[in-house]
């Protein structure tokens, strides 16, 4: 049997349910051998073990499974269903003539059976014995060839991203020999040299030069880490390091800053070289003078290492007149499609996006390039404000002073280190493009992932800063977090640290917060709450409003809001206008005003989604003022108006101001009919006072507003897009121009149609739900005429009346005189 096969064998044998038999025949001691194995009772059966006999062999076991194949036509791997005819052939008939053919036999070869059997059992020990003395374990192989070319052309999304791995590389040169420094007896090579990292570049030769003066490497180092794929020789480090000293008695902790100061991680950065460079040169000298076990200090000769990254590589001692000092060089020889990576200002772009922030020096042709500190790192303490000034304008690319700065660290869910800022202004509100996110992603000081969308929701745009966190699971490729689950905690956990840090700031700094920072940023905590369900809650107690019993620019909390509201109030009301001048000019107030409930002004589309949103507030509902459901009234008022309405029915001489309820019952069913296509419902209310009629329970006219702007019909040919429903309308029946309107509508019922589809358009006009207040022009000409020629004709009555009088005047003084 091969023995590559055994396993795959032995598998399907254990784990599925496979009953073997010969493909072209079925002897009568197969079949014994076959019933003696099988459970009666299951419809699928799983053969528990079979001896293996020389008339067995070879076999066939066929299944779809990785290294299963066929090995011979003399035996198949079939399996029993109970449908009518199974995938491989065998019919529900043919499996009872074969198990009943079998019955048959069995009574009559008991003791054959009995011996086959203990047979069976000496022949599957003998099996297993043999088996275990052949037994071979093998490692999966790889094509190195094609694995390279995986890792040089599919791995990375960015052919920039190559310099990022090997500035990692050398850091991790360099906290290796610092590490040894500190830990190690051995002698070091040039222990006077600073751990430092050069990079050349050579347009004319067109190569990059990284250099480090780190631990280097030695012959067999360089076998095993640049000679093997996917093998990490930082990490092996690290874990040698810590093995060793487990061992030790003193159980020293330094082991753990020096892990962290690690990068990398899978053993695969160095051969992003092969990106842009179609030869890889690489000189080492090691830096430890003595190995364990060695009685004499020597020093390693440098070696020299090559390849052109398609599946082989040169080792050999370097020339002796070839410098090499304390570390590494890679030498990359740059492909021509890519010359842009030995130019200085190129690699310098490069350099401060993704590594600016690593541990030691990096100096490009001779000048330092990492000037500043990664003080995210730091205690919140030791950090002065000039120093996160500066780091704000530099990661923000800003000139303004940040308004706000919240430094901290947290173990949970994963070790993080965070530092946002919050601008003193942001670019959306003077019309400019929306704006990406702000937070960057950093993994022990190597970029990961720049302005990340993962990290902090999208309303939270507006914060700037870096999130590092040494113990984030990434991509092999490390330009994206892996772990999304983890991802999405660390999320919530930022999201609610900052929702914090805002409650904190409303608290204890509520005059910075209010004229600062929600009037800056209003907008995006509205949109969080919107978009953001999950933290509504803690983010509608970061909003601010004016009401009517505020003055003009004063805001109020909804928490303090609730602090004033009177015992019978079980509701917060709001009302949405274009300004406070029109909210309080707004119909809808009236009744609010009467009975001395205050009212939230809103006065921008986002506000009245905010509310819509929200819906409660500490347990009470949002409501809307132009609902048409609303008592506000208390009980003094509503005894007041019984009162008033009990004595305008007993007095007769009030019937000119105020319609009775039989009048008023047919202005309502006259309005319906004279609008049908724009009024569902006419009723009386008593919610107003001055204004003679609303509609209530009407869509939201910010809705109405944002729908007409993304509706392209609405926009195009003369088509009218979103016409406007039937409206509910309420009147006043104590409203003069209601009471004259009734009066009319007999003896004029043209001028009585006109003026009551102008105060329709008057309630559309409070209510913002008038499309067009032009198509209002030609009623309201109408009107001014009728208004106009009403003046001209009382003037003339006056004239003839003036002229009367004159002339009366006039002749009882001509009677007079003649008396005289």
């Amino acid at each position: 049997v091969n023995t590559n096969f055994t396993k795959s064998f032995l598998a399907i044998m254990t784990n599925s349910r496979i009953l073997l038999r010969p493909a072209a025949s079925s002897s009568s001691s197969w079949r014994r051998m076959m019933m003696k194995k099988m459970p009666s009772s299951s419809s699928t059966t799983r053969v528990a073990s079979v001896p293996f006999s020389k008339s067995m062999v070879p076999w066939t076991a066929r299944r779809s499974i990785s290294g299963a194949a066929a090995l011979s036509d003399r035996f198949s791997c079939k399996q029993i269903h109970n449908n009518t005819s199974s995938p491989f052939g065998i019919t529900q008939l043919q499996q009872q003539r074969f198990f009943a053919s079998s019955s048959d036999n069995e009574s009559s070869e008991s003791n054959e059976s009995k011996n086959n059997a203990k047979e069976a059992k000496q022949g599957a020990t003998k099996r297993v014995q043999m088996e275990e003395k052949n037994k071979t374990s093998l490692e999966f192989q790889a094509e190195t060839k094609q694995l390279l070319d995986i890792v040089t052309h599919s791995l990375y999304t960015d052919k920039e991203v190559f310099l990022r791995e090997l500035v990692s590389n050398a850091s991790d040169a360099c906290e290796k020999l610092r590490h040894v420094q500190a830990t190690s007896t051995h002698p070091i090579v040039d222990p006077d040299v600073p751990l430092e990292i050069h990079i050349e570049t050579d347009e004319m030769n067109s190569t990059l030069t990284i250099r480090d003066t780190g631990i280097g490497l030695s012959r067999e180092e360089m076998i095993t880490n640049l000679g093997t794929i996917a093998k990490s020789g930082s990490k092996a480090f690290v874990q040698e390091e810590l093995s060793r000293k487990a061992t030790q008695a003193d159980g020293g902790t330094g082991e753990l800053d020096m892990s962290k100061g690690i990068i990398g991680r899978f053993g695969v950065g160095f051969y992003s070289a092969f990106m842009v460079g179609d030869q890889v040169e690489v000189k080492s000298k090691p830096a430890i003078e003595k190995k364990e076990g060695q009685e004499h200090h020597q020093v390693p000769p440098p070696q020299h290492w090559v390849s052109e990254g398609v599946g082989s590589f040169d080792i050999s001692d370097l020339n002796p007149d070839i410098r090499q000092d304390r570390g590494s060089s890679i030498v990359i020889h740059l492909k021509d499609e890519y010359p842009q990576y030995a130019n200085e200002k190129t690699i310098e772009s490069i350099l401060k996006k993704y590594s600016n922030f690593v541990n030691f020096p990096i100096f490009l042709n001779g000048n330092r390039v990492n000037t500043m500190e990664a003080i995210w790192s730091k205690d919140a303490k030791d950090v002065d404000e000039e120093t996160y000034s500066a780091f704000y304008k530099y990661i923000a690319n800003a000139y303004d002073e940040p308004l706000d700065v919240l430094h901290y660290k947290a173990d949970a869910p994963i070790d993080i280190k965070a530092l946002f800022y919050i601008p003193s202004f942001h670019s959306e509100k003077y019309g400019m493009e929306r704006m990406g996110p702000g937070v960057s992603l950093y993994s022990r000081k190597v970029l990961i992932e720049n302005k990340s969308a993962d990290i902090l929701p999208d309303w939270l745009r507006f914060i700037k800063g870096v999130v590092d966190s040494e113990d984030l699971p990434l991509s092999i490729s490390r330009e994206k977090a892996q772990d999304t689950a983890l991802i999405r905690k660390l999320r919530k956990a930022l999201t609610r640290k900052l929702i914090s840090h805002f409650t904190k700031m409303a608290k204890k700094e509520t005059d910075r917060y209010k004229d600062e920072f929600y009037r800056e940023y209003q907008f995006f905590l509205k949109e969080g709450i919107c978009q953001d369900y999950e933290f509504q809650e803690p983010l509608s107690k970061l909003l601010f409003f004016e009401t009517s019993k505020t003055s003009k620019g004063e805001i109020t909390s909804l928490d303090e809001y609730v602090s004033r509201m009177t015992p019978d109030q079980k509701e917060i009301y709001y009302l949405c206008a274009p300004s406070r001048d029109l909210a309080l000019e707004s119909p809808y107030l009236e009744v609010f005003e009467q009975s001395g409930k205050e009212v939230i002004f809103v006065y921008s589309a986002i506000d009245d989604f905010v509310m819509a949103n929200l819906e409660k507030y500490q347990g009470r509902a949002l409501i809307s003022a132009e609902k048409s459901d609303i008592d506000v009234a208390n009980d003094d008022q509503k005894d007041d108006d019984d009162s008033a309405d009990k004595k305008d029915g007993s007095d007769s001489s009030t019937s000119a101001t105020k319609l009775s309820d039989t009048q008023a019952t047919e202005f309502c069913a006259w309005v319906q009919m004279t609008m049908p296509e724009k009024v569902s419902v006419c009723k009386v209310t008593k919610r107003l006072a001055s204004s003679p009629a609303v509609v209530t329970d009407n869509e939201s006219s910010a809705m109405r507003r944002m729908m007409r702007m993304v509706d392209a019909d609405s926009q195009s040919g003369g088509r009218e897009g979103m016409p406007l429903p039937k409206q509910q309308m309420e009147i006043n029946p104590n409203h003069p121009i209601i009471v004259g309107i009734n009066t009319i509508r007999e003896t004029e019922p043209t001028l009585a149609k006109v003026l009551v589809e102008q105060i329709f358009d008057n309630c559309l006009m409070a209510a913002g739900l008038l499309d067009d207040s032009r198509s209002m022009l030609p009623r309201l000409n109408d009107i001014l005429l009728t208004v106009v020629k009403g003046a001209n004709k009382d003037g003339d009555d006056d004239a003839t009346k003036m002229n009367a009088n004159e002339s009366s005047s006039s002749t009882a003084s001509t009677t007079d005189k003649k008396e005289d």
